[in-house]
């Protein structure tokens, strides 16, 4: 899980992603097209701006506090057939350190 606090967050705040994928013994492998990225809230974060290959993506933030995931699927059958690899990751902002506070009261007669 990526935690980042929305006071950390400017206009242009991003987060970088790059998938890598490996066979059952951890050695490099292909996959069958260009892998598609999502995030799962965008209250929290923008869509995904995906390279060209598919093997990379930057994640705009919006600067809202919110957990959301990213996920990129791709297809791990090089032959006819589609098999979905799907890789996710959690993130979640946070509010920043208290600078002040607001206090309230109620009159009671």
């Amino acid at each position: 899980m990526i935690t980042i606090k929305d006071t950390d967050i400017g206009a242009t705040s991003n987060i970088a992603f790059v998938v890598q994928y490996v066979d059952a013994k951890g050695q490099p492998a292909l996959v069958d097209g260009t892998p598609v990225w999502a995030v799962s809230n965008s209250t929290a974060a923008s869509a995904p701006v995906v390279a060209a290959d598919g093997m990379s993506a930057t994640v705009p933030l919006t600067g809202n506090v919110g957990n959301f995931q990213v996920s990129v699927t791709a297809d791990a059958d090089l032959g006819a057939g589609v098999k979905s690899l799907v890789s996710t990751e959690d993130v979640q902002v946070v509010a920043g350190e208290a600078v002040a506070g607001n206090l309230s009261g109620t009159f009671n007669a």
